[in-house]
This record gives C-alpha cells, structure tokens and sequence, in this order.
C-alpha cells in the first residue's frame, strides 16, 4: 500500500513540474501523469476500505471495471492513431494539398509548423504546379497567421507564391477543412471526387482523416514525424483523447 502511495505522489510531482514548468512541450503529459496519480491513489483507498463493508467492495469492483473498459479504449484508439499515423502517400498524386497550420512562435514556425513545412517541401518538389492551401488564422503570442508564416517559410525556400492560397481565418481543424475547401473549389479543384493531399503531423493524421472526411474532404495523409521522440509520445497520448472529443461533440 505504502508503495502505491509512494508512487501516486511521484507521478503527481512530475506531472505539476511538467504543467506548472512546462517542461519541453510536456504539458498534456504531465495533466496525464496527474490523473494516473489520483487514480493509484483512489485504488489505494478504496482497498484499503475495501474490507470495511460490501457499499466498498461494491466500490472497489466498479472502480476497477470502468478503469479495464477505459484502459482497452483508449488503447485500442491508441493502436488506430498510430497506424495511421504511419501511412505515408507521398508518392501518390493529388489534385491539390492542405497544409495544416501550428503554433508560431512570434513570427517563426514552431516545431510541430516546421516539420509540417519541411514535408509539404518535399511533396511540392515531387508534385509540382498544383495547387497549396495554407491555412491557419492567429493565435495567442503569435505576431502573424500561421498561414502568413507558412507563406514566408515556403516561399523563403523556393516555393513559387502564384502557388500558395493562403486562408487566415481558421482557428481548430474542423475550420482548417472547411475553409479550404471552400478555397479549392473557388479555384476549380473538384474536393468531392478529386484527392487532395493533407500535410499535417503524424499523430495528427487519424483526426484529421476523420475530420476531412465530415467535411467532404478526399484526403492522402502526408504526415510529418517530430524530430524528437519524447514530444511525439506527448503529442500521440494527447490524440486518442482529443479523437474522442471529435467523435462525440464536433
């Protein structure tokens, strides 16, 4: 029991220090890390109790089978999340592309926009003289639109600017797609039956997908890996969540 006491704390520290300190992007897992100490620490309670009285084995049967249905749930969207986020079709084709936006850092690209940015390069040199809409509108402590700074980074590497179609409104995906399309079909891309490239975040893929295709978006992932392993761990823990909020409220 002890032990388990010991290790709610530990994870309840680390998730302050990740939260509070904002320590390497880690804020989602650190919220994370404080959930699984109240969890430790409820089981660590409700056993304790659980000797007391049936109202607490009672107790303690539920808690444990909601906690095994929430465990095989999120891991199992865990396990899509991924696979998706592993499907590549960068060599495929397409009638138009979508660069999603992320966070600017004043008037530079984060991280996460970066490696967007750098796999949209890629796919643009293989696939020249279509189409690109960059879309994202402007957030807190940023001094420009995602877009707009999108814009500047490809054109600031060779990418001709007749190319780039820029929307600046957009503040979640669901705008991002809806706002582009609108965009694609104004400059006669066929959305419905066309397939349209979406540049994005490998952990972001899955949610996109499943955003796109509400939209009436025919969409190939070219995904976008985070240089550094620890970020994309965050980043995908955080989508299973996020997947369920999409699939039940947006």
């Amino acid at each position: 029991m002890k032990g388990r006491w010991c290790a709610a704390l530990i994870c309840a520290l680390a998730g302050v220090l990740l939260t509070v300190v904002r320590v390497w992007g880690m804020r989602f897992s650190g919220f994370l890390l404080i959930g699984t100490a109240a969890a430790i620490g409820l089981s660590a309670l409700i056993d304790a109790r659980a000797e007391k009285g049936r109202l607490w084995r009672w107790l303690r049967r539920a808690f444990y089978g909601a906690l095994s249905v929430l465990i095989v749930l999120l891991t199992s969207i865990e396990v899509f999340v991924i696979s998706k986020g592993r499907e590549d079709f960068t060599a495929l084709p397409s009638e138009a592309v979508i660069v999603l936006g992320a966070g600017v850092n004043g008037r530079e690209p984060s991280l996460a926009l970066k490696s967007r940015l750098d796999a949209a390069l890629a796919y643009l040199e293989e696939h020249p003289d279509i189409p690109v809409v960059l879309t994202g509108g402007k957030g807190y402590g940023e001094e420009i639109t995602e877009a707009q700074c999108m814009y500047e980074y490809l054109t600031g590497h060779g990418v001709e600017g007749e190319r780039l179609i820029t929307e600046e409104q957009a503040l979640n995906t669901a705008e991002n797609f809806a706002f582009s399309r609108a965009l694609l079909s104004e400059h006669g891309v066929d959305v419905e039956n066309g397939l349209v490239a979406v540049v994005t975040n490998d952990f972001h893929v899955a949610r996109s997908r499943l955003i796109a295709q509400r939209q009436g978006v025919r969409m190939l992932g070219v995904p976008a890996p985070l240089p550094w392993k620890h970020l994309s761990a965050n980043y995908y823990l955080r989508e299973s969540f996020a997947m369920v909020k999409t699939f039940l409220f947006d």
